[in-house]
């Protein structure tokens, strides 16, 4: 089986996508659809023809420059195809953005301070009860084992270190349940969520439940990310501004694009580039 059968073209859809004089065909389109997953393949088919006729129109005002674009290789040298470099070629000269400034870049610094914090490290110890929790009996046995364990460490706290040797499902299990430092986004949302309102030295008072089972945590020590400095801040600001105006342009210039091109078959009113998304 082909790609361009696997979404065949809705029994709908009848009228040809034309795009000044030029028709994108059937086969096209419904090799396009394999890159828009929907729940319908007729919405596949919609999503696939509006991509390729912004394409069309792209590579049509791209020729009409007569531009020459000598296409990049990526970094294990495969060639970037030349349609691709054709419309590279022509954002870089057609769409010009303005450097941030000074006062632009003090100014998102300001409101998104929070946004720059560094990320916190935490470094936390844990025993693991491993347990599936569509096996309901098996999770509460292991919930239930948590809760007798975390009432011996409330007395005795210095017992994490050989419990979890001797009970953990983890391989941290052999250096005491200690995990090493982590950041933001290496754990589990709910281990993750838990580590963020400890204090350093505390055993959580309660089992934590994960897709993993269930567990006793330890948090060992924590330091909280810092904001920078706004000169240390300010080329990752700038580099953000420089992307999101190069945004906003490019999609200003395909509307443009669009607009200036007799387009049937397809509704192309507020679409937006894939070059864009």
């Amino acid at each position: 089986m082909t790609t361009s059968t696997l979404i065949s073209k809705p029994a709908e859809a009848v009228i040809p996508v034309i795009v000044n004089g030029v028709e994108i065909t059937a086969e096209a389109i419904a090799a396009e659809a394999q890159h828009h997953p929907a729940k319908r393949p007729e919405v596949a088919w919609q999503a696939a023809a509006r991509a390729l006729a912004i394409r069309e129109a792209l590579l049509q005002r791209a020729r009409a420059l007569d531009l020459v674009a000598e296409p990049l290789t990526d970094a294990e040298g495969r060639p970037e195809a030349p349609d691709d470099s054709l419309i590279r070629v022509m954002l870089d000269v057609e769409v010009k953005t303005p450097e941030p400034d000074e006062a632009s870049c003090r100014r998102y610094y300001d409101n998104n301070r929070e946004k720059l914090r560094a990320p916190d490290l935490y470094e936390p110890a844990h025993i693991l009860l491993q347990a599936d929790r569509r096996d309901a009996p098996a999770f509460e046995r292991a919930l239930a084992e948590a809760r007798t364990l975390l009432e011996t460490l409330s007395e005795k706290p210095d017992l994490f270190a050989r419990m979890a040797r001797d009970r953990s499902d983890c391989v941290s299990a052999t250096e005491g349940g200690r995990l090493g430092q982590v950041m933001r986004g290496q754990t589990t949302p709910a281990f993750e969520a838990v580590l963020a309102q400890m204090q350093a030295g505390a055993i959580h008072p309660e089992p934590v439940e994960t897709p993993y089972g269930v567990h006793i945590i330890r948090l060992d020590h924590a330091v909280r990310g810092n904001i920078p400095e706004f000169a240390q801040a300010r080329p990752l600001v700038e580099e953000f501004l420089r992307d999101a105006s190069w945004r906003r342009a490019v999609s200003q210039f395909v509307s443009l694009v669009i607009g200036d091109a007799e387009v049937s078959g397809v509704d192309l009113k507020g679409a937006q580039s894939p070059l864009v998304q």
